[in-house]
C-alpha cells in the first residue's frame, strides 16, 4: 500500500509532536522525501526508529503497557470464551472479537481508551459484507492443511488465541502457526508476549526477525519466508500488516479496524469500522 502525500504529512507530524530537534526532523523529512514508490508506512517508521536511536538512544519502553493490555484481555478470557462457545457460530464470533482487539494500537491511535475498547464488545455480530468474506474463508480452510496468522498487538493476541482455538475445532486438520514481531516495537506482540498469554498452546510461534510494525517479505528470515510462501491460508491482522503486504499478488485475508484517515477514506467508512477482506 503506497504512501500518499497526506499519509507522509501525518508520519512527519507524528515525529514533530515527539520532539523539536531540528537535525532529527530534517533527517525524517529527507527519508520521506526520498522514499521509493514501493516503500510503506511500516518501513518508514522502521527507518524513523533507526534515526531515533542515533539521536536519542532507545525508543520508549512499552513492556509495561503490553503487559497491562495482555492482562486486561486475559481477565476477560473466561467470559469471552463462554460467549464464543454459546454462539450459533463460535468461529464467526471469535473472528469478530479478534478484530475488536485490533483497537489496542499505540502506533495508529492518538490515544487508547480502555472504556472505548470494552464498549466495542457490545456489537460482535458479523455484517453482511463480513459474512461474504467469511464464507470464502471457510471454503479455503476446508481443503487447507496449513494456516498462518500474522499477529499485530498485545492484548489483541489473547483474542487471536480464542479465534485459533475455534478454528482448530472447526478444521482439526489445520496446522496453525502465528507470526509475531522479531523484536520489540511499540506495543506489537513478540514471541515473549505470545508465550505470556499462551498463544503457543494454539499455534507454533514464528518470528518476523525484525522490529518492524508490519510484514515486509524481503526483511523476513528464510524460515518465515518459506512458511509465508507455503501456507494454504493466511490471515493478517492490523493496518500495518495490510499496508506492508497488500498489492503483492498474495492470497491473504485481512482483519483490522480503520483507525486513521487513510483507512477510513480508502474504505469509505467511519473511524473504528472493522474490515474483513480477501485479497487474491
Amino acid at each position: 500500500m503506497r504512501i500518499s502525500q497526506s499519509c507522509a504529512e501525518c508520519l512527519y507530524e507524528r515525529q514533530k509532536n515527539k520532539t523539536n530537534n531540528a537535525e532529527y526532523l530534517a533527517e525524517i523529512k529527507r527519508l520521506l522525501d526520498n522514499r521509493k514508490e514501493t516503500d510503506t508506512s511500516p518501513f518508514m517508521v522502521y527507518l524513523f526508529n533507526k534515526a531515533h536511536l542515533k539521536y536519542f538512544g532507545k525508543a520508549a519502553d512499552y513492556s509495561a503497557i503490553k503487559k497491562q493490555y495482555n492482562d486486561l484481555v486475559l481477565s476477560m478470557e473466561e467470559s469471552l470464551h463462554r460467549e464464543i462457545s454459546s454462539a450459533e457460530d463460535p468461529l464467526a464470533k471469535a473472528l469478530i472479537m479478534a478484530r475488536i482487539g485490533n483497537y489496542i494500537d499505540f502506533g495508529a491511535m492518538n490515544s487508547i481508551d480502555s472504556d472505548e475498547f470494552l464498549e466495542l464488545f457490545r456489537s460482535t455480530e458479523m455484517r453482511e459484507d463480513d459474512r461474504m468474506t467469511y464464507e470464502a474463508f471457510l471454503r479455503e480452510c476446508t481443503d487447507a492443511k496449513t494456516f498462518l496468522l500474522i499477529c499485530d498487538n498485545c492484548g489483541e493476541i489473547v483474542l487471536d488465541k480464542l479465534m485459533l482455538e475455534q478454528l482448530k475445532k472447526r478444521f482439526p486438520q489445520l496446522t496453525a502457526r502465528a507470526m509475531v514481531r522479531g523484536e520489540a516495537v511499540l506495543n506489537d506482540a513478540t514471541a515473549e508476549d505470545a508465550r505470556y498469554i499462551g498463544l503457543d498452546t494454539a499455534a507454533e510461534i514464528i518470528s518476523s526477525g525484525e522490529a518492524i510494525a508490519g510484514t515486509i517479505y524481503e526483511m523476513l528470515p528464510d524460515n518465515a519466508k518459506e512458511i509465508l510462501d507455503n501456507s494454504d491460508v493466511i490471515l493478517a491482522k492490523g493496518q500495518g500488516n495490510y499496508e506492508s503486504m497488500s498489492g503483492q499478488g498474495r492470497h491473504v485475508f485481512y482483519e483490522f479496524l480503520c483507525k486513521c484517515d487513510l483507512f477510513t477514506t480508502r474504505f469509505n467508512v467511519p473511524k473504528l469500522t472493522g474490515m474483513f477482506i480477501e485479497e487474491k
